[in-house]
C-alpha cells in the first residue's frame, strides 16, 4: 500500500445506499450523499438536528409506528453496543417542499454501533435501503398493501441472508485452513523411522469444516532395529478435535519411547485422556515392528484392525489384543496385546475407520475391500500402493470423514 492517505470523509459521501451518522442521542453527526438525495433533505437541514424533528411522525396516521420503531432500535444500539437489524419499516416522509403532504415510503434500517477510543458507543450509523419502489411496482397502494409489504420483507430477508451465508462460507473456509494447517503441524515426518519403507497418507473429509481428530505417529524405539506405529482417531470436527489429536499424539509418542510394549502405551494414554476434555471415546491401535525378531507386538483401544498381508497373499487381521476405547472404563484395567510373526516381504497396513466404513453397509464389507486391494498390489513399493490404495477404497466425490493410512513393508 502506498503512504497516501485514506480520505475516509470522501469514503463515507461515496457509499452506495442511504447512511447516516447520529450521536446516542439521536443527533444527527452527517449523512452522505445518497441519504440527502433520497430523504429530500440537505446536510445543513440534517447536521446537529434531532432525527425526529427532521422526520416526525405522521399526524393522519395514528397507526404508524415507524419512527417509533426506529428510534427504540437506534436507543438499544447505542445502549447495548450490538448491531440490530430491523424488519420493514413504513417510514411516512414530509415533502420538504409541500408541509403537510406526506409521502408513504418503505424502508429496511439496519443500526449499527461505532465505537470511540474508550470502546463506548460514539455513534450510531443508521444505514437504510429504500424499498418504496419495490412496492410500487409490485401493484400500489390498495386492498393487498399487506401482502405487498411481506413480498418486500421477504425480498429483504432474502438479500440479507444470501450475505450472511456468503460471510459463514468465508468463516468457515478459513477455519477449515486453520484447523488443516494445525493438522499437519502437529503429525509427524517419515524421516523419524530412518529408512525404512513407508508411505503415509492423510485424506480430509470433504465439506466446509470437516477437519476430524484422525492421526497418524511413527517413531523409532529404544532398543534394536524397532519402530513404533500407531493410528487413532478423536471423536468430533473442527478445532476442538484438532488440539485434542494432537494432545494425544504426542503423549502415546512420549510413552511408547519408554513403555515396555504397546499395551502398557495404551494404559498411560488412556489415563491421560481421562483428563482431556474431548478425549471421551477416542480410539487407538499402537504396534512395535521388531524387523531382527520378524514381530509384530499389538494392542488396540476400540480401533478397526490392522492389515498384515503376507508376501505369499495370506492376510492376517491383528485382532487379537482388542480392548475398549480409551477413557472408556471409570477404573482403568491393564490392556491386553498380542504378537503377530510374518516373513521378508510382508506389508503392514494401519487406518483409520474413514478409509472401510460407508453408510448403510456392515463393516466386514468395508475389511474385505481394504483386504482385497492390499493383495492385488502387494508387490507395489508403499507409496503406489498407498495411492491404489486410496484410489480404490474412497468415493470418488472424496470422504465424509478423514482418513488416515499407513503402509509398512517389512
Amino acid at each position: 500500500m502506498n503512504d497516501k492517505a485514506i480520505d475516509y470523509e470522501a469514503v463515507f459521501q461515496a457509499l452506495p445506499g442511504m447512511v447516516a451518522l447520529l450521536t446516542p442521542d439521536l443527533v444527527y453527526a452527517d449523512a452522505n450523499e445518497d441519504f440527502q438525495h433520497l430523504s429530500g433533505r440537505s446536510r445543513e437541514e440534517l447536521v446537529g438536528r434531532y432525527i425526529f424533528d427532521v422526520f416526525p411522525e405522521n399526524p393522519n396516521d395514528p397507526t404508524a409506528t415507524g419512527m417509533r420503531d426506529v428510534r427504540a432500535s437506534m436507543l438499544r444500539v447505542a445502549a447495548t453496543g450490538e448491531r440490530d437489524t430491523m424488519a420493514l419499516q413504513r417510514y411516512d416522509v414530509e415533502d420538504a417542499n409541500r408541509p403537510g403532504h406526506w409521502e408513504e415510503r418503505y424502508w429496511s434500517p439496519i443500526n449499527a454501533p461505532v465505537p470511540g477510543p474508550d470502546g463506548q458507543v460514539a455513534f450510531v450509523l443508521h444505514r437504510v435501503e429504500e424499498v418504496t419502489e419495490l412496492i410500487h411496482l409490485r401493484g400500489g397502494a390498495g386492498s393487498d398493501s399487506r401482502t405487498r409489504v411481506l413480498e418486500a420483507e421477504l425480498y429483504t430477508r432474502a438479500r440479507e441472508l444470501q450475505e450472511l451465508n456468503e460471510r459463514l462460507r468465508q468463516a468457515h473456509a478459513r477455519d477449515r485452513e486453520v484447523a488443516l494447517a494445525l493438522q499437519e503441524a502437529m503429525l509427524p515426518a517419515r524421516r523419524q523411522v530412518g529408512n525404512h519403507r513407508t508411505a503415509v497418507r492423510y485424506r480430509p473429509a470433504v465439506g466446509a469444516l470437516n477437519v476430524c481428530g484422525d492421526w497418524y505417529d511413527l517413531i523409532d524405539l529404544v532398543g534394536g532395529n524397532r519402530i513404533g506405529v500407531s493410528v487413532g482417531d478423536v471423536v468430533g470436527h473442527g478445532l476442538v478435535a484438532a488440539g485434542v489429536m494432537g494432545q494425544l499424539r504426542s503423549a502415546l509418542s512420549a510413552t511408547s519411547r519408554v513403555a515396555e510394549g504397546p499395551a502398557q502405551a495404551l494404559d498411560v494414554l488412556g489415563r491421560y485422556a481421562h483428563v482431556v476434555d474431548g478425549a471421551e471415546s477416542a480410539t487407538a491401535v499402537t504396534t512395535f515392528i521388531d524387523f531382527e525378531a520378524r514381530t509384530i507386538t499389538y494392542s488396540s483401544a476400540g480401533h478397526p484392525p490392522p492389515v498384515l498381508v503376507h508376501a505369499d497373499g495370506r492376510v492376517e487381521f491383528l485382532d487379537q489384543a482388542t480392548d475398549p476405547p480409551l477413557d472408556a472404563r471409570p477404573d482403568p484395567m491393564p490392556r491386553p496385546q498380542a504378537v503377530a510373526t510374518y516373513a521378508d516381504g510382508a506389508t503392514l497396513a494401519l487406518y483409520t475407520d474413514g478409509l472401510i466404513e460407508r453408510r448403510r453397509e456392515d463393516i466386514d464389507t468395508g475389511l474385505a475391500r481394504l483386504a482385497d486391494a492390499l493383495v492385488r498390489h502387494r508387490t507395489a513399493d508403499p507409496e503406489p500402493l498407498a495411492d491404489a490404495v486410496l484410489l480404490e477404497l474412497l468415493p470418488q466425490g472424496g470422504a465424509t470423514d478423514d482418513t488416515a493410512l499407513i503402509i509398512v513393508r517389512l
